[in-house]
Parts: C-alpha cells; sequence; structure tokens
C-alpha cells in the first residue's frame, strides 16, 4: 500500500504543478496520502441489499413515454451490434448504420480549439458563461456565410450543441397542442420528440404509425417529395432536406410548393438542413432560398456532418423576425426565452471550432470532408447498382438508399450483419415508408467501406 500512497501522491502533486503552474497557485500541502492497511489490491466493492424492497413513490410515469414503441432506433442498432459482437468475437464489425462521422477533424480547426483552451487557463482569456444564444462574432459568421444571400441577421440566428438538441427545443417552444406532420420516411427525432411532448396519439401497430400525426409518404414514385394535396393541414411541418434517410434532396419547385402550403394553411415549417452542404446541383441549400418562406419557416442546421464535430457538439437555428404567432407575437423572442431558461450556451471552445471553420482555410478543409465521403457514397451505389438493386440518394447526401423489394428493412438488416458482419440500418425504423429498404451510410474509413463493399457482393453476387 505504501507503494501506492507514494505513486499517486506524486502522480497528482506533478499534475497538479503542471496544470496550475501557469498561474503561480500554491497549496499548503501538495501531497496526498491515502490511510489504511496494507493489502496489495485496492478494491470497491458495492454491497448489495439483503431485503427487497417494494417501496414506490407516488410520482407518476409519463403517460406519453410510455407510448414510445421500444427503443431509439440507433441504441436498438448498437444493442444487436453488440450481441453479434459476443456471438463473433473474432469477426471484423464494418458499421456503415449510424450517421456517426469517422475522419479527423482538420488541424486549422482543432488548433483554433487548442489556442481557444489554453487561453482559457490565463486571466486575460478566461471566460465563463457566454451569450446563451451564441458569441456575436459565430451568429454574425454562420449569417453571412450561409444566409449572406437571403438576408438573415445574425440576431436570427441562435448557436447551439447541435440540431438534434435543438429540435427537442422547438418541441418545448410549440408546447402539446400543436398538430404536426413528417416526411415517411425521416429522421426519427422528430416523431419521437413529438410523443414525448404529447402531441400525438397511441402508436397503431397494424398501420405502424401514431396517432394525430400526418405521414407525408415520399417514395422513388413521387422523387421523394409528398403529394401535398393528400396532407391535412397541421400546425408544424417537419422537412428535412436532403432527406435522411432517403438522401434526397428537394428541388427549388418543390419547395416553392411546400412555402406556398404552409401560407395557405397557416403552418410553420421545422426545415433540416444538416446535410445542404453535400448538395452539387442547383437544389436550395437553405428554405430562405424561397421567397416568403421568411414568414412560415425556421432552419436548423450543424457542424456535425462537414467538419467532424458529431462529438464535438455545434450547430445553430434560424428564426427570422417575420415569423409570427397567429396573435403576432414573434416566434423568435419565445424560442429566445426558451434557450435562456435550458441553455446555458454552446460550449466555447466548440464555438472557436464552429469560427474557425467558416473561415476562407476552415470552409475549405470542411468542403474536403465533405469530398471524401461523397467519394465513399460513390463506391457503395456502384456496388449495389452493379448487383442490381435500384438505388436512391447519394448524388447529395452521404446515405445510399437501397431498395429490397418484398423483403423486411429488418430481415435484410439481420441477414447483412449476419453474413458480412457490415452492420446497416432498416429502413423502416424511419417510418412505415422505409420498409422494404436499407439505407448504407458512407461516414466510415476508405479501407472500411471498400471492404463492405467486397462482402456486399460475395452476399448479393
Amino acid at each position: 500500500m505504501a507503494g501506492i500512497q507514494h505513486s499517486i501522491s506524486t502522480s497528482i502533486s506533478s499534475s497538479t504543478s503542471t496544470f496550475l503552474g501557469h498561474n503561480k497557485l500554491r497549496f499548503r500541502n501538495q501531497n496526498v496520502s491515502m490511510p489504511g492497511k496494507s493489502s496489495g489490491i485496492v478494491r470497491c466493492v458495492a454491497t448489495p441489499s439483503t431485503e427487497k424492497t417494494s417501496y414506490k413513490t407516488q410520482v407518476s410515469r409519463n403517460e406519453n413515454l410510455a407510448k414510445l414503441q421500444a427503443g431509439y432506433l440507433f441504441p436498438e442498432i448498437g444493442r444487436r451490434r453488440s450481441a453479434h459482437m459476443l456471438k463473433h468475437p473474432d469477426a471484423k464489425i464494418i458499421s456503415l448504420g449510424i450517421g456517426d462521422t469517422t475522419e479527423p477533424i482538420p488541424e486549422f480547426i482543432t488548433s483554433a480549439m487548442a489556442q481557444r483552451a489554453h487561453e482559457l487557463s490565463t486571466l486575460k482569456g478566461y471566460s465563463g458563461y457566454g451569450a446563451e444564444q451564441g458569441e456575436k462574432q459565430l451568429r454574425a459568421s454562420i449569417a453571412s456565410t450561409y444566409y449572406g444571400n437571403v438576408g438573415l441577421e445574425e440576431e436570427e440566428i441562435f448557436v447551439s450543441d447541435g440540431a438534434k438538441s435543438d429540435i427537442s427545443r422547438l418541441q418545448v417552444l410549440f408546447g402539446s397542442n400543436v398538430t404536426i406532420a413528417v416526411q415517411d420516411p425521416s429522421y426519427p427525432a422528430y416523431v419521437d420528440s413529438s410523443v414525448i411532448m404529447g402531441q400525438t396519439g397511441q402508436f397503431q401497430k397494424d398501420v405502424e404509425k401514431y396517432g394525430n400525426i400526418a405521414y407525408m409518404r415520399c417514395t422513388p414514385e413521387n422523387g421523394f417529395f409528398p403529394d401535398l394535396s393528400s396532407v391535412p393541414r397541421t400546425d408544424i411541418i417537419f422537412f428535412c432536406s436532403p432527406n435522411n434517410p432517403t438522401g434526397a434532396a428537394a428541388s427549388r419547385e418543390q419547395l416553392t410548393k411546400l412555402v406556398q402550403f404552409a401560407k395557405d394553411n397557416g403552418s410553420i415549417i421545422v426545415y433540416d438542413s444538416a446535410y445542404a452542404m453535400y448538395i452539387c446541383d442547383d437544389s436550395p441549400k437553405s428554405i430562405f432560398e424561397i421567397p416568403g418562406a421568411k414568414e412560415v419557416a425556421i432552419e436548423v442546421s450543424s457542424f456535425s456532418k462537414y467538419a467532424g464535430f458529431t462529438g464535438v457538439r455545434l450547430g445553430w437555428t434560424a428564426i427570422p423576425k417575420a415569423l409570427l404567432y397567429s396573435d403576432g407575437f414573434p416566434v423568435a423572442k419565445d424560442f429566445n426565452r426558451i434557450v435562456c431558461t435550458s441553455f446555458n450556451g454552446a460550449s466555447n471552445i466548440a464555438q472557436a471550432g464552429g469560427l474557425a471553420c467558416l473561415s476562407p482555410n476552415g470552409f475549405k478543409a470542411m468542403m474536403d470532408v465533405v469530398g471524401y465521403y461523397k467519394e465513399n457514397t460513390e463506391i457503395i451505389m456502384d456496388t449495389f447498382k452493379s448487383l442490381g438493386y435500384k438505388v436512391y440518394g447519394g448524388k447529395n447526401a452521404p446515405y445510399v438508399w437501397v431498395h429490397f423489394p418484398g423483403r423486411s428493412s429488418w430481415e435484410v438488416f439481420s441477414e447483412i450483419l449476419e453474413k458480412t458482419h457490415v452492420v446497416t440500418t432498416p429502413g423502416s425504423g424511419f417510418g412505415p415508408g422505409g420498409e422494404g429498404f436499407v439505407r448504407v451510410s458512407a461516414f466510415g474509413h476508405r479501407e472500411n467501406v471498400v471492404e463492405a463493399c467486397r462482402r456486399f457482393k460475395e452476399l448479393y453476387k
């Protein structure tokens, strides 16, 4: 034990000195000792209770959470992957399932974050709580970079810890009494957050839908854009372009119809543009490119899939001043109150990274990252096309949407995992409209993508 005591004492003394040396702080005693008997091994043991208790609080469970079906899609995929690894411990698992980036953040961007982190260790550079809406310089840079051609100003930009978090904050903003419409298939967070908020009815197993949600079916036959004439009026319309999971990007003509549909119905569009930088044709990168959109739309976006910030966490929501409730009150003012109540602002280190992303060098670095994943997409698309499958998406998004007619999505997911050790995503996890499809993500190291495609060819040749 004396040896352990000496080692811990030396380590803590050394690291404390290194960390605090620049500030010239002094402690009365920098050596830490751990009294106790010498036993050779130190163990922390939790003693199980010898009695079972039936005590319960008097707090009722949120009945809306009880409506949710099984687990959230991606943790469920993770659970199945873990079970497969236990069954096949020597297999090389390749993940092309969850849309998590794999390539390193460009050094130009991480250097800016490292510099900001170091500055926090100095009196001159330290900062505590920042503005909940985000640092002024970053808000201005987002406005000029992504919305300069449509006239949005920095006050209309709210910096956050990611688009997914903002979707839930928007749900709190809207409350439980609104009705919603979603693309079918679509990112599961839209539906699940609506269920949790109490906006929906019960899950209807016969049709695989929740009550009180308008599912806007998007298929190859309609160009992955819903027939708006068959969509009922709802308060909120969630719309993602390029779409996750189908990879389809809405055209200018289609988005013009969507904006007019929202105006005719007095609805608000929540437009998710998290993959806009993958667009390589003339499809709009922002809903605000459409005339009149400022009066009916909110846009959420993120640095996650451009700069590899899935772990860093940084995004934004754009809410125009022109967007008003039925009583004329500005939506942005209420969202500002939600943000100030529930959020202390994005990490100042992450925001330094975001500012670097939007510099000329940083923006080029992001486009290089996007280009890398788009090359992966081409490899995946070419593979399934060569095998005779109908393939969608890919061109304007990092996702390939593969059709397996007559088959269950989870069945195909399981077959691919069992026989190739590759993780994909079952299309039905994105809504009933995804049944019969599998989403293959282009987020992966090049050698893994090439190897996965070799395995696909072996399985389906």
